[in-house]
C-alpha cells in the first residue's frame, strides 16, 4: 500500500527535476478507486500543457516503481487560488494571509479554524483566529488551504 511519505519521496525529486515546484500531494486510498492528486507550480504559472507533461512523467515513474496497489486516478494540478498548504515553509511563505485549517483531533475545543497565518516553526502553526492567538500542532493538521481575498484580487485587476 502506498504511503504519503513514500509517494512524496518518489515524486518530489522528479517534479523538481522537471523544473516545477512540488507543492505537495493528496492521496486518497480506496478499495475501489484511489486518487493521487499532485500540485505543481512555477514562477510563470502552470497551464494545461505543464500538467499534461508532468502527468506523463509521473505516470511513467509510477508504472516502474508501482507504489500504489490496485487502480488509481492520477491528477496533476496547479494549486489554485485556494492553495493547499503542506509544509512549514509554505505556511511561512504565506504568513499574513488567511487560511482554513482542519485538524485530526480537536485543539482548543474544535477541529476547524479560519484565521490569519502568523508563523510555523516546524512543530507548531501559530494563527490569529477570532482575535486570539491559536497554536496548532503540525502533526495534527489534516488539511489546510489559503482563503482567497477576492476583493483584493478584483481591485488589483487579476482574474
Amino acid at each position: 500500500m502506498a504511503t504519503q511519505d513514500r509517494l512524496n519521496a518518489l515524486l518530489q525529486p522528479l517534479v523538481e527535476g522537471l523544473g516545477y515546484e512540488f507543492v505537495g500531494l493528496e492521496y486518497a486510498g480506496n478499495p475501489k478507486q484511489s486518487v493521487l492528486r499532485i500540485y505543481i507550480d512555477s514562477g510563470e504559472g502552470v497551464g494545461l500543457s505543464d500538467c499534461e507533461f508532468v502527468s506523463r512523467e509521473v505516470a511513467a515513474m509510477l508504472d516502474v516503481e508501482d507504489p500504489i496497489s490496485g487502480q488509481y486516478n492520477l491528477e496533476v494540478s496547479s494549486p489554485g487560488l485556494d492553495r493547499p498548504l503542506f509544509t512549514a515553509e509554505q505556511y511561512n511563505r504565506f504568513a499574513g494571509q488567511e487560511a482554513k485549517v482542519t485538524t485530526f483531533a480537536p485543539e482548543a475545543g474544535r477541529r476547524k479554524f479560519k484565521g490569519r497565518i502568523d508563523s510555523h516553526d516546524g512543530e507548531t502553526l501559530t494563527m490569529q483566529v477570532d482575535g486570539e492567538t491559536v497554536e496548532l500542532r503540525f502533526d495534527n493538521i489534516a488539511k489546510a488551504r489559503l482563503v482567497p481575498d477576492y476583493d483584493a484580487l478584483m481591485a488589483s485587476g487579476k482574474k
